[in-house]
């Protein structure tokens, strides 16, 4: 592999690192999923950390304001190019009760988040389109302080996986559920525990080395 690989993660909290155990602290970079994935991957790839707590996929929050991933992500991508790969996970927060969409809403929200990467990429003078790695976020619990919050959101969470396989193909992006390889906090029911970032990591960068091989 020649130069260096550069992959932006673009997600909500548990790209950014909420620890469930103790709200509004972050895990430490290296206890973070990302952070896991620099390491496996080693030199040569560059991580780039794009995680908003309450971020969703399109929708604009009536409550915490502009959380729209649509509405930020091709400044993002702009700002950090170039880019061989972008991760997209998002979907979580479209679980709150107050956007009260399906399943497969989501699914369609996020595929046209990838989408939208490469329109934004296919412009005279870009030279490189990244591919697009969707992590579709395991199921949710509705317990502890965010159960009302997320009333009626662990049935749809669970649907989540059916609906991207049912539009997978509609899209050229890649596409690895996340619940086979982790599960939801039973603390808050929505961040991921520790040696949960330590299993997705570590998947995430296997599925990497597979999609950006040396041709």
């Amino acid at each position: 592999m020649t130069g260096t690989r550069t992959i932006l993660c673009f997600g909500d909290s548990n790209t950014w690192g909420a620890d469930p155990q103790n709200r509004g602290v972050r895990y430490p970079a290296d206890v973070r999923w990302t952070g896991v994935l620099r390491k496996e991957l080693g030199d040569g790839y560059e991580i780039v950390e794009e995680g908003l707590p309450g971020r969703t996929t399109v929708w604009t929050d009536p409550i915490d304001g502009i959380m729209s991933g649509k509405e930020y992500l091709t400044s993002c991508l702009q700002s950090h190019r170039p880019l061989d790969l972008v991760v997209i996970m998002l979907g979580t927060n479209d679980l709150k009760e107050r956007f009260s969409v399906s399943a497969l809403d989501i699914a369609m929200s996020t595929l046209s988040l990838a989408g939208l990467v490469k329109t934004t990429f296919s412009r005279p003078g870009i030279t490189i389109v990244p591919q697009v790695l969707i992590l579709v976020p395991p199921p949710i619990k509705e317990t502890g302080l965010f159960a009302g919050m997320f009333k009626g959101g662990e049935e749809k969470s669970k649907q989540l996986g059916e609906a991207f396989t049912m539009l997978s193909p509609y899209t050229d992006a890649s596409i690895m559920d996340a619940s086979t390889v982790i599960v939801s906090s039973d603390a808050d029911g929505i961040h991921f525990e520790a040696e949960q970032h330590r299993k997705l990591g570590s998947a995430v960068a296997e599925k990497i080395k597979s999609m950006l091989v040396e041709l």
